[in-house]
């Protein structure tokens, strides 16, 4: 195959990607719009155009994604998806009979979770009193009732249901099971990443439909964004509403402070964690286009903070303080900064050429690089000084696991940004990645334990 033939794949294959990222068309549709897509470029080729050449005018001609699905919508009018698209064309029954269905199980779960976070008092496990208790086990009373709504929505298979629950047990048995003090690192390191692990459990159900998909898994990270932005403005009106509850019942003489901290708040966020999923699925294309611009405002602000960092750590020649307290901010300034790549990738068009918001990424990406380098010899080097805690053993990991993705990350985006290294591989690289994330917060959760003594 020439080189021309192989850039021409390429440039296919970025197409397909960009088409089968869009969640109406099934793979046959793809398929079908490929070979549409083929036939126009040989045509092309035929009359002279370079392969190229050829490429960018038969996309063109095909118009717009909307276009094309209104187009697929006409042709095979029994389709279900084509309620999606034809707005005001289509009669509205079945569509209509889905949403319903959601709705129904949406609401079912939400309550769920919201009893859930009571039943521990039932059993004298009070939430203002019972921090330790509450601490591990907060993501064990919402997020199996997410996992629930979305492998009903995606029909998962009894095995994967079985393994789902499987999971979640050994989560209840790792933040019960052990012999942990209010004071031990352990409690601490097992309510950071157990929901950690349960979250990719939540992510097992959500590509239910298609596991071994990369496509569904940069998806699934998409949701991932849009949940936390939806759940985010759910807490905002909550807030309003708890504000004016405790306004308007104050003047009528009536204290809400014991139903607000006892049973709205908790109730209400737990349950929101199902409504948020919901709306993510019911409401895909509003904040679809709210996140995009949220990642291109924030990654030039932490850009410009992770260089002007490295700056005034050169001219200050101060070292960096690894106690707890920061290490925990250094791996959560770089887990954002991986979470501003990761979506960025998820809704950057495949075709685009690269661009200054690229350079931009791949500056962003490096300091995260350099910074994460400098911790890693911190910690290594208070290791060797002075011993191993469950919280520095825990940091170490997460730093090495960030360097092994951002070191190659930054490789790849610089090949991106030099037209060497197509953009399908960093999406192939980063969604790849994301077992190992949830292995090592398994580790964490059930391993450091009984190997650091329950300390």
């Amino acid at each position: 195959m020439t080189d021309g033939q192989d850039e021409l794949e390429a440039q296919f294959a970025q197409w397909r990607h960009y088409v089968q990222r869009r969640r109406e068309l099934r793979q046959s549709d793809a398929d079908e719009l490929e070979d549409h897509l083929r036939g126009s470029v040989d045509e092309l080729v035929a009359v002279g155009l370079h392969a190229d050449e050829a490429f960018l005018v038969a996309v063109k001609r095909m118009g717009s994604l909307d276009d094309l699905s209104r187009e697929f919508a006409r042709e095979h009018s029994e389709r279900l998806w084509k309620q999606l698209v034809l707005t005001g064309e289509t009669d509205g029954p079945a569509a209509d009979t889905r949403s319903r269905r959601d709705l129904i199980a949406m609401v079912l779960c939400a309550a769920g979770a919201a009893a859930s976070i009571k039943v521990p008092e039932l059993f004298g496990r009070s939430l203002d009193e019972d921090g330790a208790f509450y601490g591990p086990n907060l993501s064990l009373f919402a997020l199996p009732w997410l996992a629930a709504f979305l492998a009903w929505r995606r029909q998962a298979t009894k095995a994967l249901v079985s393994v789902l629950l499987v999971l979640f047990a050994l989560g209840a048995v790792a933040a019960n099971a052990y012999p942990l003090t209010d004071n031990s690192q352990s409690v601490v390191l097992t309510g950071i990443h157990l929901p950690i692990a349960l979250w990719f459990a939540v992510g097992l159900a959500y590509v239910a439909d298609d596991l071994r998909s990369p496509r569904r898994r940069m998806d699934f990270i998409r949701f991932t964004g849009e949940w936390f932005v939806y759940y985010v403005l759910i807490a905002l009106g909550g807030g309003v509403l708890i504000a004016f509850m405790f306004g308007t019942f104050e003047a009528i003489g009536i204290s809400p402070d014991d139903f607000m901290t006892r049973w709205l708040v908790p109730c209400g966020a737990a349950a929101a964690v199902v409504v948020a999923g919901w709306l993510v699925e019911a409401k895909q294309s509003v904040v679809e286009n709210i996140a995009p611009v949220l990642t291109r405002l924030f990654t030039p602000l932490f850009t410009a903070a992770l260089l002007a960092f490295l700056v005034a750590l050169v001219v200050t020649s101060a070292g960096i303080e690894v106690e707890r307290e920061a290490l925990i901010l250094f791996d959560l300034m770089l887990v954002v900064v991986l979470g501003l790549l990761l979506y960025s990738i998820s809704a950057r068009d495949p075709l685009a050429p690269p661009g200054l918001f690229d350079k931009l990424q791949l500056a962003l990406v490096v300091s995260a690089l350099v910074i994460d380098a400098l911790v890693l010899l911190e910690i290594i080097g208070r290791i060797t000084e002075y011993g191993t805690t469950p919280n520095k053993a825990a940091a170490l990991g997460e730093n090495v696991i960030l360097l092994a993705n951002l070191a190659w990350s930054a490789w790849l985006v610089l090949g991106l940004v030099r037209r060497r290294t197509p953009f399908a591989a960093l999406e192939r690289w980063q969604t790849g990645y994301l077992p190992v994330y949830a292995a090592w917060a398994w580790i964490v959760v059930l391993v450091f334990p009984p190997l650091f003594a329950y300390r």
